[in-house]
């Protein structure tokens, strides 16, 4: 199942940055980043992630929940989506 993550930095994204630099993305086994992206503002980080088990959340955003807000989305491929509108 894919998931966008949309992730706040509270405190500003050097202090997130910072951390990943130095520990990494702290993604518990099962959950696979894909891609992200982030808004001009630096405010937002907007992850697609990859995992079959949404429970992990729980275990990675509790290690960042110092720096950052999430939303966590289940979401479909545009195909995908098409498909189910049509009935497939």
């Amino acid at each position: 199942m894919l998931f966008m993550v949309v992730e706040r930095f509270t405190h500003g994204p050097a202090l997130v940055y910072e951390r990943a630099a130095d520990v990494g993305r702290q993604l518990p086994d099962g959950l696979e980043y894909v891609d992200s992206w982030v808004d001009e503002r630096l405010d937002r980080c907007f992850q697609l992630m990859r995992t079959d088990d949404p429970r992990l959340f729980d275990d990675w955003t509790a290690r960042w929940s110092d720096l950052a807000e999430f939303e966590v989305v289940p979401v479909l491929g545009s195909a995908e989506a098409a498909a189910r509108v049509r009935g497939h």
